[in-house]
């Protein structure tokens, strides 16, 4: 289909999937093919002049531009004057964006960078702002053509501070920029349908829900999506969720089961499944190559959103106080909360209570337990407060689920269907 955009790949390197970041000098004379980014990039224009389209938005390129493009946004370089040269440096985004939420916002901002990036994403430097990109971009370019001759103890934490540093500059010179304009109204198009799909895997998406939101129908989002990526609904999201996969394969310690209920797969033979298809390699196979945790990053903040949640996951049948989850990673409730709600689009009592219910929805069906004895033992003090939060979650009373799941559980089949999972 010629209409289909290409999607380039989820790794900083094709070489080493666990390395931080990449540095490229890229030239082109000619307009590109629009491009869906798995990866988070940032583009310093050298030299040249063109346009490009980034999320359908036009956007004019010429030396001192700087291009903030976030993961599964859609850009497309559609008018060459001079040819261009610029830097290119691709990175993990939540790794560097948690890290500023989290410890160099010593004031307990509201930092919204996401929401910053995505409404400001090409910003026009001045010279001396051009001056100060440059050496921030070859800083990094330097560092990262260095790790041949030198150890990589520091390396990761310099070029971890380096990229907090254009994404800070980005946002301050974007800042600067919206000084004195008008505040335009936003106007949603169909490329931010991709991105939505993406900052909500967790959820349940339907095209019903996408349908609403967009206010297109059913059938129009899907053909879009198809024409777009060459991806049906269902595909496009577990290709998505695949590229979350692999962050978390490399930062934590969860099972196949506890990252399927994060990522919102079916279960961990599901999950395992999609991996081996389009990675080309068992998840534990992945996990044992590249999760070099001594060699990644080696300061606390890279991992500390993911540890996070790999800690709730291990102690939730303690009484746990989101205070005392705070402090134990010298964080605010505020901080605690905002980590949660970036990786898993849910609060802390919200993520508790998703790991106590699904451990307790477990129980109810493997064992004879009593509705207060399974309370207790996944860390509720009272059956009515497990039944309260089981019945926000589950739409049913535990004794109710503990009835119907046994009588349908030999005949489930897993298909694709409208709920918006893709089953087996």
């Amino acid at each position: 289909m010629k209409d289909v955009v290409g999607i380039q790949s989820q790794y900083r390197s094709n070489i080493d999937h666990s390395i931080l970041c990449s540095f490229e000098v890229e030239v082109t004379d000619s307009p590109t093919k629009p491009l869906i980014h798995q990866m988070s990039r940032f583009l310093l224009i050298m030299k040249g002049s063109g346009k490009i389209k980034l999320q359908g938005q036009e956007y004019v390129l010429k030396p001192g531009t700087v291009v903030s493009i976030l993961p599964w946004q859609t850009t497309h370089i559609f008018e060459v004057t001079k040819p261009l040269e610029f830097f290119l440096v691709k990175y993990y985004f939540d790794s560097v964006n948690n890290i500023i939420k989290s410890f160099y916002n010593t004031n307990n901002d509201d930092i919204t960078i996401v929401e910053h990036f995505t409404r400001t994403p090409v910003i026009q430097c001045n010279p001396y702002q051009e001056e100060m990109m440059h050496q921030l971009f070859l800083q990094i370019h330097q560092e990262i053509r260095g790790f041949a001759y030198k150890e990589k103890d520091l390396s990761n934490i310099y070029l971890t501070n380096k990229l907090v540093e254009i994404m800070l500059q980005f946002y301050r010179i974007g800042e600067l920029l919206k000084t004195g304009e008008d505040e335009k109204p936003h106007k949603m198009n169909n490329s931010e349908i991709i991105q939505y799909i993406y900052n909500h895997l967790s959820e349940k998406l339907t095209l019903k829900l996408l349908s609403a939101k967009f206010f297109l129908s059913e059938s129009s989002i899907s053909l879009y999506l198809r024409r777009t990526t060459g991806l049906s609904f269902f595909d496009l999201i577990n290709e998505m969720r695949i590229g979350k996969t692999v962050n978390f394969l490399l930062y934590t310690h969860l099972t196949m089961e506890e990252l399927a209920e994060i990522l919102g797969f079916v279960d961990g033979a599901h999950i395992s499944k999609v991996f081996m298809a389009r990675i080309g390699m068992k998840a534990n196979d992945y996990r044992k190559t590249y999760q070099k945790v001594n060699d990644i990053c080696k300061i606390k903040e890279t991992k500390a959103s993911f540890e996070i949640i790999d800690y709730i996951f291990r102690n939730y049948m303690e009484p746990l106080t989101p205070k005392g989850v705070a402090d134990s990673f010298h964080l605010s409730t505020k901080q605690l909360n905002k980590t949660l709600l970036y990786q898993v689009e849910r609060n802390y009592e919200d993520f508790l209570n998703f790991v106590r219910v699904n451990r307790g929805s477990e129980l109810l069906l493997s064992t004879d337990w009593s509705v207060t004895d399974i309370a207790v033992a996944v860390g509720y003090n009272t059956a009515k407060t497990f039944t309260r939060n089981f019945l926000k979650l589950r739409l049913m009373p535990p004794g109710v689920f503990r009835q119907t799941v046994e009588l349908q559980e030999e005949d489930l089949n897993f298909t694709s269907d409208s709920d918006g999972y893709a089953h087996e």
